[in-house]
This record gives C-alpha cells, sequence and structure tokens, in this order.
C-alpha cells in the first residue's frame, strides 16, 4: 500500500493563507516513513530575504503516545492519525499548555496536502497559518 504523505511537497504560495510574521515565498516539505511506523518530516521555507530556513526535522508518531520533544526540555509531543490521509499533532507543555499544533491533511486524489498549522514561533510571537502543497 503506497502511503498518501510519503514523498516530497511543493508550497503553493497562491492557495495557502499566512500569518503577518510568516510569509515564504516557496518551500519544500518531505514526508519519509520510519520501520518503527513514524514519519520523519523535514521542512525548507525560503525567507522574503532570500534567506532559506531549514526548520527542525519533526518526528511523528501517530500513535496517540506522548513523546519529549528532542531539545526542548519539558515540552511533549502526541500525534494521531485519525484516517490514513490524517495526521494531527500537538506539542504541549508540563502544564498541559498548547505550545504548537497542526493538521496534516492529503486530499482523496493524493496530489495536495493541507496543512492547518498554530501556535508559537521561536520569537514567541503566536502564529495561524494554512498552507497548501502540491506533490512534487
Amino acid at each position: 500500500m503506497n502511503d498518501p504523505f510519503v514523498g516530497t511537497w511543493t508550497l503553493n504560495v497562491a492557495r495557502s493563507t499566512f500569518d503577518a510574521n510568516h510569509q515564504p515565498p516557496n518551500g519544500t516539505m518531505t514526508f519519509e516513513r520510519e520501520p518503527d511506523g513514524s514519519y520523519l518530516m523535514h521542512a525548507h521555507m525560503t525567507k522574503p530575504s532570500g534567506e532559506i530556513l531549514a526548520e527542525r526535522p519533526q518526528r511523528l508518531r501517530p500513535d496517540g503516545k506522548p513523546y519529549p520533544v528532542p531539545d526542548l526540555h519539558g515540552l511533549t509531543a502526541v500525534t494521531t492519525q485519525p484516517n490514513p490521509r490524517t495526521l494531527v499533532a500537538r506539542a504541549t507543555r508540563e502544564d498541559g499548555s498548547v505550545v504548537g499544533e497542526g493538521e496534516y491533511v492529503v486530499s482523496e486524489d493524493g496530489g495536495t496536502l493541507t496543512a492547518n498549522t498554530s501556535g508559537f514561533d521561536s520569537q514567541l510571537r503566536q502564529f495561524t497559518i494554512q498552507t497548501s502543497w502540491d506533490r512534487a
């Protein structure tokens, strides 16, 4: 069975809605499936200045269990997969408050991935973004 997430995705800026502080002119996202069943997601964006921003790779384990977020003490991440085309991830602090969350949905035809993400960036600015990605 082909996994609908696995592969490379290219940001479709025209179909995306960005936060004022996060408006990349382009980007790519890659999902790999690991032998343990987790996903490894890599995202690369270009800042309006032209600088390439490689986000920290994210490991999404869609088993509904909390896992520590590497290098970010006190944060845990939980990922669920309510159906084969949807991943839902949430990162929380020890007190249960949400730091970030995202829902990733692959279209029926497998050609588009929609990501709804929100949380706080590295400068502690709150953001909400809806991005659309085309299969590369």
